[in-house]
């Protein structure tokens, strides 16, 4: 299987705005935010469906979801949930969507995709989000 994007980035091969790393996952600020702070979690372990692994990578994986979660919340306590959606459609790795919101339509936002990414203020974001 080719290296995906988010392979890459792990790699260091592609620069982003990261926000939390350890032995199985990685976190990282979208570059095209439905929600400001949206970020991803990955598993270092590239695989498309979240079904394809195992019950272990599941676990840590969702983990560190729920750690990311947690600091979302913290550093926007005025929303009321953290919205959650697994995913691995537009880039062929695994990917989990965590992201703070305060309504349904929050939720299903789309991304927009038609404007270059600020790279300065997710930079300012990452700061305040990482760990």
């Amino acid at each position: 299987m080719e290296d995906s994007i988010f392979t890459k980035i792990i790699k260091g091969e592609i620069p982003c705005h990261k926000i939390y790393e350890d032995e199985h996952t990685f976190a990282f600020l979208d570059i095209y935010p439905i929600q400001p702070g949206m970020t991803l979690v990955v598993t270092k372990h590239q695989v498309e469906d979240f079904t394809q692994l195992s019950a272990e990578e599941l676990s840590v994986l969702m983990t560190t979801v729920q750690r990311v979660a947690k600091r979302l919340k913290q550093v926007f306590p005025d929303k009321k949930r953290i919205g959650v959606q697994i995913e691995g459609l537009d880039v062929p790795h695994v990917h989990v969507k965590v992201f703070p919101i305060d309504t349904g339509a929050e939720f299903r936002a789309a991304q927009d995709t038609s404007k270059d990414p600020d790279h300065a203020a997710l930079a300012e974001m990452a700061k305040r989000i990482a760990f």
